[in-house]
């Protein structure tokens, strides 16, 4: 029999009975299921488990809900979040804003689920006791740590380094005598820097790489830290590079499908326009509101497919910006132009405001974007009720470029903010529209890839305001002046 009391909730019944059977094989005999939250919230207030496992859809209670309330009652558990692909990034911020151990899309593999279970249990004993055998330096703390397979490491509230287990030593190549005092941040590589701090007792760390001083390797890992005291942090330094070259042949997969997808696509498209076009002879009404449904249908499917391979150009570093300097007054307006029927169908006040002179040029990439401002002003049109009034503000201040869209549409939930610009987030949970979910990541990446910053505002009723910033990016009205260009006038 295996040790663990594990707590697994899902609201559709075929998946708890087949985790029934799978634990039943494997020998775990203290499992609880449930197909409702409130139910197993209620065994959790009674019951301390030793893992707990969510769905994220739920009608009921999405998996993010019931698993902060878990969190209010059993903050050292580890807790893992079952997903599916489109919702990976919310499981990704649910890891920094709940601390959940790992989240696991669907279909899974039973083999990496058993070991994800295994180790979950392993981190709540871990965790749980950490505190306790530090402070009290207990022999049994000495085990722990000197022969956990992952590395562990105490640091103080500046993030100087203490104390290191074998297992770091290992990632590092270097000793624990080396490593004592120096940084955290010495040791590793980080997208983004935590000091410890009080109102914080836990975080955790993700796109972190540790330096290997003697095979000059970096590890990619991630590391998990709880305080053990006012002053003193332990962190778990887990190396996923198992499960970051998974993600990529992943990613590499559907990289590969969509590209292939487009070739038959547009064979389909281009058939469908010679029939429209009466190339092969007239067509009756009926035949071509068919055909023309069938069109639009193979449009919006390369529309996706084209999101999809933009996408992962970006993730993978593939697609690279080629910036020229153009009058940024010109590709506004062109922008206004083409979203000027869609208003008037809406019978919208479509609003440009100028703050620039006619003759200013930046330097961009121009296409990526158009992209951008066609994709706000668009969505600002979409999400705005006929008769409703749409501003679009443009403005150059100390050579940054300020772009602005303002809509008094419906607005988005406070509670869906935090997730616009992430892959498939549509502005809301609450419903979901025939968006690809992709416009506002793509802006995203675009804007960062020009070294900008994107941002949005809602209210309630009142409507929302999408904005970005490019900095440094206004130069002399001359197309050519300042900038390196190559022979076609770009900077690739």
């Amino acid at each position: 029999m295996r040790l663990g009391k594990i707590v697994i909730v899902d609201d559709e019944k075929i998946v708890t009975s087949a985790f029934k059977t799978l634990f039943k094989v494997e020998g775990y005999e203290d499992v609880h299921l449930y197909n409702s939250p409130a139910e197993a919230l209620e065994f959790l207030r009674h019951e301390t488990p030793d893992l707990i496992i969510s769905d994220f859809l739920m009608p009921e209670m999405n998996g993010l809900e019931f698993l902060r309330e878990a969190k209010k009652l059993h903050n050292d558990v580890s807790m893992i979040l079952l997903t599916g692909y489109a919702d990976k990034e919310n499981a990704i911020k649910a890891i920094n804003d709940i601390g959940l151990y790992k989240y696991i899309e669907k279909p899974w593999d039973n083999d990496d689920l058993l070991m994800n279970i295994r180790n979950g249990i392993e981190r709540s004993h871990l965790v749980s006791n950490l505190e306790k055998l530090v402070r009290e330096r207990t022999a049994e703390l000495s085990g722990i740590f000197n022969y956990c397979a992952d590395g562990i490491i105490i640091i103080d509230n500046k993030s100087r380094i203490e104390r290191v287990n074998p297992a770091c030593e290992n990632m590092t190549g270097l000793s624990a005598g080396a490593l004592v005092n120096k940084s955290f941040y010495d040791i590793t590589r980080c997208s983004a820097e935590f000091l410890p701090d009080a109102d914080m007792p836990e975080f955790l760390l993700r796109d972190c790489c540790v330096i290997n001083e003697l095979s000059k390797k970096d590890t990619p890992v991630e590391v998990h830290f709880a305080a053990i005291s006012d002053e003193k942090y332990v962190g778990v330094i887990r190396d996923v590079s198992v499960q970051k070259e998974t993600e990529k042949l992943r990613d590499d997969f559907i990289a590969t499908l969509t590209h292939d997808l487009r070739t038959p696509l547009l064979a389909a498209i281009q058939t469908l326009r010679f029939f429209l076009e009466g190339s092969i002879g007239s067509l009756e009404e009926k035949q071509k509101v068919l055909l023309s449904t069938m069109l639009h249908s193979n449009e919006d499917l390369l529309g996706l497919v084209n999101a999809l391979l933009e996408v992962y150009r970006f993730e993978s570093g593939q697609l690279k910006l080629c910036k020229t300097n153009f009058p940024l007054k010109d590709l506004v307006v062109q922008c206004y132009e083409e979203l000027k029927p869609l208003t008037q169908k809406k019978n919208q006040d479509f609003e440009f405001v100028f703050e620039i002179e006619d003759n200013v040029y930046i330097q961009a990439d121009r296409a990526e974007l158009k992209r951008v401002i066609t994709n706000l002003c668009g969505n600002a049109v979409n999400y705005t009720n006929p008769g409703g009034k749409i501003t679009v503000l443009t403005k150059i201040r100390n050579n940054d470029l300020i772009f602005s869209v303002t809509d008094n549409g419906n607005g988005i939930p406070k509670e869906d903010m935090g997730n616009l610009f992430t892959r498939f987030s549509q502005g809301t949970t609450k419903k979901r529209s025939t968006g690809t979910g992709l416009g506002l990541y793509l802006s995203r990446q675009i804007i960062e890839a020009h070294g900008g910053k994107i941002w949005a505002e809602s209210k309630i009723d009142k409507g929302s305001e999408f904005s970005f910033l490019l900095t440094d990016v206004a130069v002399s009205p001359s197309p050519l002046a300042g900038a390196e260009v190559n022979s076609a006038g770009r900077i690739c």
